[in-house]
């Protein structure tokens, strides 16, 4: 479905509600294709906690050496 924008504008909540649906609609400016609405994909996976354990070692919390520290020191 192609859509100017000036008419995209007055009707945005309806055309939001279509793509949600599943409907792709191009918005045109002058009749030229200008941007697509499309739903979202779904998302592919849910976060795991604890997915990382036993990444960092104790040395991730040892002080960091004098070099790095003075790297972000304000100059």
């Amino acid at each position: 479905m192609i859509v100017n924008v000036h008419d995209a504008k007055t009707q945005f909540s309806k055309l939001l509600d279509q793509a949600h649906a599943g409907k792709e609609i191009i918005l045109a400016k002058a009749g030229k294709p200008y941007a697509r609405m499309m739903p979202l994909a779904p998302a592919t996976s849910k976060r795991q906690p604890g997915r990382l354990k036993g990444i960092n070692d104790k040395a991730f919390f040892d002080p960091l050496p004098s070099a790095d520290l003075k790297a972000w020191e304000p100059r």
